[in-house]
Parts: C-alpha cells; sequence; structure tokens
C-alpha cells in the first residue's frame, strides 16, 4: 500500500512538472522566436529533444529500432505534431502574444471529439456536444469583431497559423488513438523527433534559407530549456504519468497548461490579459474539460 501511494505521489509530482515545463515552454519560445526564425527555433529545439531522448533510451535500455507496424504511429506523430503543429505554432508565436495563442493551441481537444466520431466512430455523448458548443463559444468570443483587428494582416495570419496547428495536432491524436502499438511510446518517441528534426530542417534551408544566429549565453539557455526540459523530459514525464494516473485526472489537469502559461507570459513578458481573453480562455478550458470528463467516465 505504501508503495503504490510513493508510486502515485511520483506520478502527481511529474504531472505538475510536465504541466509547469510545457506551460513556460510557450513562453520561452516566444523570446527564441525573436531572435530566430521560426523553422529553424523548431528544428534545433527538436534536435535537442532528439539527442537527449537516445541518451535517456540508451541509459534506461529502452532503446528499440521500430518494427514495421509502428512504422505508420511514427510517421504519423512526426508529421503531424513535431512538424506541423510545432511549427505553425512557433510561425504563429511570431505575430500572437503568448496567452492568446496558448489558448489557441490547446483548442485541439474540440476539434477531435467530432472528428473520431466521425472517422473511428466513437460515441459522441450529450455531454461532449454541450462541452463542444461551450468551447467554440469561448472561440467566438475570442473572434468577436469588437475583440479582434481584422485589419492587422499579421494577426490574420498568426490566429490562422495557430488554429492549424490545433487542427494538426488532433489527427496525430486520432492516428494515435487508431493505432495497435507494438512498442511503448516512450521506445518511439526518439524516432519521432528524429525524423521531425530532419525534415524540419530541410524546411528551414528551403523557406528560411541558411542558418543565422547570433548566438549569446541567453540565447542557448533558452534553447537548452526548451529542448531538454519542454520536449525531452516532459516527453518522458508524461509517459510515466500515463501509466501511473487515471485518464480522467490526466485529461483534465493538462488543461492546466493554459494558465501557467498565460501566468509565465505576464511575468516574464509584461503581456496584458484583456477581459475578453480571459473570458474565452474560461470559456474554452470549461468546455473541453466537460467533453474530456464524458469521454473518460
Amino acid at each position: 500500500m505504501t508503495s503504490s501511494r510513493s508510486t502515485k505521489s511520483g506520478a502527481l509530482l511529474l504531472f505538475a512538472f510536465v504541466i509547469v515545463a510545457w506551460g513556460l515552454n510557450w513562453t520561452v519560445t516566444k523570446l527564441i522566436v525573436t531572435q530566430v526564425t521560426p523553422l529553424w527555433t523548431t528544428a534545433i529545439r527538436t534536435g535537442i529533444g532528439a539527442l537527449a531522448l537516445l541518451a535517456m533510451l540508451a541509459a534506461s535500455k529502452q532503446f528499440r529500432i521500430p518494427k514495421r507496424g509502428d512504422v505508420p504511429v511514427v510517421l504519423a506523430i512526426s508529421l503531424f505534431h513535431m512538424v506541423a503543429f510545432a511549427a505553425l505554432m512557433t510561425t504563429g508565436l511570431k505575430y500572437v502574444p503568448v496567452g492568446r495563442s496558448i489558448v489557441l493551441g490547446y483548442t485541439t481537444p474540440l476539434w477531435v471529439a467530432p472528428a473520431a466520431w466521425l472517422l473511428l466512430k466513437e460515441d459522441l455523448s450529450a455531454r461532449q456536444l454541450v462541452g463542444i458548443m461551450i468551447g467554440l463559444t469561448g472561440l467566438a468570443v475570442m473572434f468577436n469583431p469588437s475583440a479582434f483587428d481584422w485589419t492587422n494582416r499579421d494577426a490574420v495570419l498568426g490566429n490562422g497559423l495557430l488554429l492549424l496547428s490545433a487542427l494538426a495536432w488532433s489527427v496525430s491524436i486520432l492516428y494515435t488513438r487508431a493505432h495497435h502499438w507494438i512498442a511503448t511510446p516512450f521506445q518511439l518517441v526518439f524516432w519521432q523527433a528524429l525524423l521531425a528534426t530532419i525534415l524540419l530542417t530541410i524546411l528551414a534551408l528551403i523557406i528560411e534559407g541558411e542558418l543565422d544566429i547570433v548566438w549569446s549565453n541567453t540565447l542557448i539557455m533558452w534553447f537548452a530549456y526548451s529542448g531538454l526540459v519542454g520536449t525531452a523530459l516532459g516527453f518522458w514525464a508524461m509517459t510515466v504519468v500515463g501509466r501511473s494516473i487515471p485518464a480522467t485526472t490526466t485529461s483534465l489537469g493538462i488543461l492546466a497548461t493554459p494558465v501557467v502559461g498565460i501566468a509565465s507570459s505576464v511575468a516574464f513578458l509584461g503581456e496584458q490579459v484583456d477581459q475578453a481573453l480571459l473570458i474565452a480562455a474560461t470559456t474554452i478550458i470549461v468546455g473541453i474539460g466537460i467533453g474530456t470528463f464524458s469521454r473518460s467516465s
């Protein structure tokens, strides 16, 4: 009994770490893209994460070469989460404040539930429908003409990219649900990150040109945090959490990440949280929470 409680307590601490690490990572990424182009930012961060994950797998003797049956999930998560979501999110952050960005990025569950009903034939309960409608209401508040400047082309582009990033993430989640795993998710995440690093580097060279960075100790520190803490340790901790904490707790608890992201943007970047964003964020999080609880119950 004591051992079980100790394991659960440790998992809850790791879960808190993940929430803080991922929430802060949005603010750190915003700082990086003020000095480095978005695709190179994503490629470097993912490359650092891949090297760290390789070391962690080797140290824990869990390194595996993916079997043929796991290749599709490696491709799906790499392409849609680590490349599309990360690149679109990072580019969007260049034009949109962190607080608004993280709320848009975490609208992903609003798209997953109806898509799972349509494509995977999962049941869509009345509670989920209510949750989706509440979440979409919050989204409408964010894009209310009185609260959003539709004449600002950078703002329209950035917000559009962030919504596309949420849709890309939802594709990854949908395929992950349908996949029959052979290796564990942690054993495959290095290969996903490695492929993503290669693809992001190619895209960065084609779209943004050769890497041109003025390195500083501060920039190195930001990249180290984003690659090691926000990526590698975050993914590792989340796999441990998933094995020890009920899905309902995990799904609802992760909704604290946008709160941490918004708070960190206020504390470290001096961003302002207006009433419209506060109402929209609260409404979206409540809607997602209602729908998530329904799925897990």
